[in-house]
Order: structure tokens, then C-alpha cells, then sequence
């Protein structure tokens, strides 16, 4: 069964990419890693190429910002990294628009706040200039406006973190598949770097309470800040809204590649689309 649920992810063709800061950056000094992000540019430029639309919801910002600013640390205080995002955020776009332009593509911002999706007309307007931006054929690139969202009181004035945020925008465009790429290969029955007996979950056809009790919340890197229950949280919003969603490793960004090629990669959540499905609740949860 899961090989031919695999096999359809070839046919996707609106796919929103979430990577996370831990996997654009250097691990010794969290400087951006602009190999790696050459080669996910690449990656989805050849996406592109085939006919799918993509969006591509990007961390990094505050790490970023860290380096350019000559900061090793995390950010103390809530004023502190909102200054580091306004430099790195700026940073990064300038990094993705020049290597996207070398592979013939457009990269188009897009950040976003709680308060743009919970009010309706602001909603409504991100709906529809995401809708412009793939009629366009360009590539939005998102992430959370860090530098006026109160990110230290999830789901109150931000959402918490990007895999979230990948889900939320996966609903609002429509998406069929999101995938997140992170530091670990996939769910697991508990966390692998602490307990070597954790089983590796390749298929979960539903996210039952079980599922959920697997979640984590903690973070495996000193850059992120979403452990794998905000994945989880995710998955809970992207399969209600009828995307399937992978959570795969992203230390070798050639693994959307295969997860495209139906290729038995990370952890696939099935779509089960909820005919109630309501956006808002969502957005005024923790789940």
C-alpha cells in the first residue's frame, strides 16, 4: 500500500517546501550554507522545469541576521532577534533571488503574521496574491514577519514556528503536498537520539492521539525552534485541508527529488480531507 500511495506523489503538482534553519546552515558556526541552498534552489527550479507550481517557506532569517551582525548565540530577548531578522530576512532574500535568477526564476517574498490570517479581508488579499505570484510563474518564498510577531508566545501572536506556518499556507493555496525537510529522518515511536530502540514510521494513514503522543516539542538544533510535535501539529492542517504531507531529513536537500520520484523516503501523512475543515479554528489553537 505504500508504495502506490508513494507513487501518487508524482502527480502532485502544487507543493509547498518547508525548510527549517537547521538544515541552511552551517552546524559548527550557523552561517548560512550556501552549497546546500544552491542545491535546493536547483532542486526546485528543475520542479519548476517539469510544470509544478512551488512555494517555499524558508527559515533562516535570524540565523542569517546572527552572522551578519558576527553573533554566534541565540538571541536573549524578544527585541534582540526581531533586529537579527531584519537583517537576515533581507540577507536571505538577497541570497535566494540572486541564485534562483541563475536558474531562470523569479523569487517573490512573502511574509506573513497571525493577524494577516486570522482577519478575513487581509486573508483573503494573501490568498489571492499567492494566487498571482504562481499564475506569474514566480516562486514565493515565506517566512513569519520575525521582526513585528511576538514569536515567544506561540499561537497567540505568531504561529509558534514555520512548520506551522507551511501547513497554514499548504491550506490557504490549495496545496496537494507539503514537504517538510528537517533534522530527523521522519516520526518515530519516540525520539532516536535519545532512545536507540525508537521505531521509524514510514506511513501514517491517520494522525490518531497515539500518533500524537509520539510528538516531541523540544528541538534538536541550537537555530530551530519547531520539535516534532509542531510537525505533528502541522500534519493535523495539512491533511485536513487534503495535501498529503512528507516529513523527511533534510541534510541532503536531493531527498525532495526522490520523495517526488515516489521514492520510499522520511514519513508520509495522508490526506484525509475534513468536509468542517475550518482554517481559523486552527488558527486559534494549539493543534
Amino acid at each position: 500500500m505504500q508504495n502506490k500511495e508513494r507513487q501518487m506523489l508524482k502527480q502532485k503538482k502544487r507543493v509547498v517546501i518547508k525548510i527549517g534553519s537547521s538544515s541552511l546552515t552551517h552546524p559548527e558556526t550557523g552561517a548560512l550554507n550556501l552549497l546546500k541552498i544552491e542545491r535546493l534552489i536547483r532542486l526546485i527550479s528543475d520542479l519548476r522545469g517539469e510544470g509544478r507550481e512551488v512555494v517555499l517557506v524558508s527559515s533562516g532569517a535570524i540565523a542569517a541576521g546572527r552572522q551578519a551582525l558576527g553573533h554566534t548565540r541565540k538571541p536573549d530577548s524578544l527585541a534582540q532577534k526581531q533586529a537579527y531578522a531584519a537583517v537576515g530576512q533581507a540577507r536571505l532574500m538577497m541570497v535566494y533571488q540572486k541564485i534562483f535568477a541563475e536558474y531562470n526564476q523569479t523569487a517573490a517574498q512573502v511574509l506573513l503574521t497571525k493577524d494577516t490570517m486570522v482577519n478575513d479581508a487581509s486573508r483573503y488579499n494573501a490568498q489571492n496574491t499567492f494566487e498571482e505570484l504562481l499564475k506569474l510563474g514566480t516562486i514565493p518564498v515565506v517566512n513569519e514577519n520575525d521582526t513585528v510577531s511576538t514569536s515567544e508566545i506561540p499561537y497567540v501572536d505568531s504561529f509558534g514556528d514555520n512548520d506551522r506556518l507551511s501547513a497554514i499556507v499548504t491550506a490557504l493555496i490549495g496545496g496537494d503536498l507539503l514537504i517538510l525537510l528537517s533534522d530527523i529522518d521522519g516520526l518515530y515511536t519516540d525520539d532516536p537520539r535519545k532512545n536507540p530502540q525508537a521505531r521509524f514510521i514510514g506511513l501514517v494513514p491517520e494522525i490518531t492521539p497515539e500518533f500524537l503522543s509520539m510528538g516531541k516539542s523540544t528541538s534538536g538544533s541550537s537555530v530551530g525552534t519547531g520539535g516534532m510535535s509542531a510537525k505533528l501539529a502541522a500534519a493535523r492542517i495539512a491533511t485536513d485541508s487534503g495535501a498529503d504531507m512528507v516529513i523527511a531529513n533534510g541534510d541532503h536537500v536531493e531527498v525532495i527529488q526522490q520523495i517526488m520520484a515516489g521514492e520510499e523516503k522520511g514519513t508520509l501523512f495522508l490526506a484525509h480531507p475534513n468536509l468542517d475543515f475550518d482554517l481559523m479554528h486552527y488558527l486559534n489553537s494549539e493543534y
